[in-house]
């Protein structure tokens, strides 16, 4: 399926533009890419401080009591604590009602004010919670942590894939996913040095984040604005002119027109969300909504911000379930280049189906050798071999994550969604994102008590029936520019349905298009 003189394998085609691959837009990507930091390092150090005993006897001591208890009592419910989950989640709730908030401002005011109030949010947040002194300080400063988050995942995936030339947009617009695979892992060594200080070490943690919120803010100043972004609010020239510059060439008439025409489409539209609800944009509703969603119930979250929770649960020594955690976190940044390197040369839809048969069988086995070791009374202890199959599963499920649902789980939303509903598309995506991590954070440990080993294949089951949705509902978007994005929608045997022959989603209907 071709369109015009662009060919893109495996199911997408779109138009060919002047210019290529520059120094400049590289390097504004990687710095733009740097907000996955927040997110990242927030995922990594939670999990950590919430099982350091100094934090846990200053703010939540009915945990302490409770992990006693449980060395004659089940492994299960060492951690089962609502307000203890509360620390953890509260951010993800906030950076969901942000995102709404962020979509608005990113729309109006560009993409680098929204990373803007993200860093300093964060920056904010990171501050309350290394000075706090009683458990509300600490829940406020995770709810600004959260606004952070949620103004900085609502805004820089958008801003990566506007910046990124069509053919390599796969690879930079994953720098996002590689910076929050960065975050988690820097965020792991700090919890494993800091657990060694004598006092005050979950403040050392916590406060750190500080150092990407400043990254970030900083960036926000240095950063030029999406063409896409200047465009919007009547800067035309100034437009073309940064689009000569991230593409190297003088010739841009025909992307800029592309663009030009896909800015007047989206000005017509008043109300962006209830434009989402319309037919034609059915394709990008459901994957904006399924994709995040599918993304947080494969348990991934439960190995990133609980994973020193659980390999202490399951037996580990402090020091063992520390560095473990850092383990998962090198496997998972460098599971992540794997990605960059094959997104764009062997499509989004492999990726994410091998992705998905890796984690899937990973999950089987870590929930039968814990069902095995601890059975349905968790009253069992792991031998040193059983403790190393099980952290060896761990880091295989976790590498087939972090180069299928993880970086794609940012990518294929922000990418798919023509210029008139793309805040409200990328809102949706956080916000459903942001609330299903709330759920996982907020009940996984009382859900790991009461459904004990089963928990592992519950989330199986779940990446078993995501990787079909992918399988039969996602067409390959390798390749394709975002204001051509309709015509695969068109070209796909279910979607074709909801897209009008004389709509065809962002882009042209040429006459050398075929389908």
């Amino acid at each position: 399926m071709a369109g015009g003189a662009f060919v893109s394998e495996g199911g997408g085609g779109g138009r060919s533009y002047e210019g290529g691959v520059t120094a400049f837009v590289i390097i504004t990507c990687i710095v733009a890419a740097m907000g996955g930091l927040l997110f990242g390092y927030d995922l990594g150090i939670s999990g950590g401080v919430t099982s350091m005993e100094e934090f846990l006897t200053k703010f939540f001591p009915q945990v302490e009591s409770q992990m006693q208890k449980a060395k004659h009592d089940t492994a299960y419910c060492k951690f089962d604590n609502q307000m203890l989950q509360l620390f953890t989640s509260s951010l993800y709730l906030a950076a969901l009602v942000a995102s709404f908030m962020a979509s608005v401002i990113t729309r109006k005011h560009g993409r680098k004010v929204s990373m803007f109030i993200g860093g300093l949010a964060f920056l904010i947040g990171a501050l309350f919670n290394a000075f706090a002194v009683n458990v509300a300080m600490l829940i406020i400063g995770r709810l600004l942590l959260g606004v952070g988050v949620g103004f900085a995942n609502q805004s820089t995936p958008v801003y990566l894939s506007e910046m990124a030339p069509a053919k390599i947009r796969g690879a930079l617009n994953i720098g996002f996913q590689m910076a929050i695979t960065i975050g988690i892992l820097v965020a792991n060594l700090i919890n494993y040095g800091t657990s060694k200080m004598a006092q005050h070490g979950w403040r050392v943690s916590l406060g750190l984040a500080a150092v990407p919120a400043v990254v970030m803010v900083i960036g926000s100043f240095i950063l030029p604005d999406t063409p896409n972004s200047m465009l919007e609010r009547g800067k035309n020239e100034e437009a073309k002119q940064m689009l000569k510059k991230i593409r190297g060439a003088d010739n841009v008439d025909h992307e800029f027109q592309d663009l030009i025409d896909a800015v007047e489409a989206a000005k017509k539209v008043e109300y962006p969300w209830k434009n989402i609800m319309e037919s034609k944009y059915r394709p990008a509703l459901i994957f904006c909504s399924a994709i995040p969603f599918f993304q947080q119930i494969t348990g991934i979250n439960v190995i990133m911000f609980y994973a020193p929770v659980l390999f202490k649960t399951l037996g580990f020594g402090d020091d063992a379930a520390l560095m473990s955690a850092v383990i998962t976190g090198v496997v998972n940044m460098l599971s992540t280049f794997v990605s960059i390197y094959a997104v764009d040369r062997y499509g989004r839809r492999l990726l994410f189906l091998e992705g998905g048969i890796q984690m899937f069988i990973c999950q089987l086995l870590v929930g039968s050798f814990i069902g095995a070791r601890f059975g349905t009374t968790g009253t069992g202890t792991l031998t040193p071999a059983t403790a190393d199959w099980i952290l060896a599963f761990i880091c295989v499920y976790v590498a087939g994550f972090a180069w299928s649902w993880g970086p794609l789980g940012w990518l294929v939303p922000s990418e798919i969604c023509p210029l008139e509903i793309r805040p409200a598309g990328q809102a949706i995506n956080v916000s459903v994102n942001m609330f299903f991590t709330f759920l996982i954070g907020q009940f996984f440990l009382t859900m790991l008590c009461h459904m004990k080993f089963g928990l592992f294949y519950f989330f199986a089951s779940m990446v078993a029936i995501m990787t079909v949705f992918i399988y039969f509902l996602l067409p390959e978007t390798k390749g394709v520019p975002i204001e051509e994005m309709g015509r695969v929608w068109k070209q796909h045997w279910f979607w074709k349905k909801y897209i009008p022959d004389d709509a065809i989603i962002g882009g042209h209907d040429d006459d050398n298009n075929t389908n």
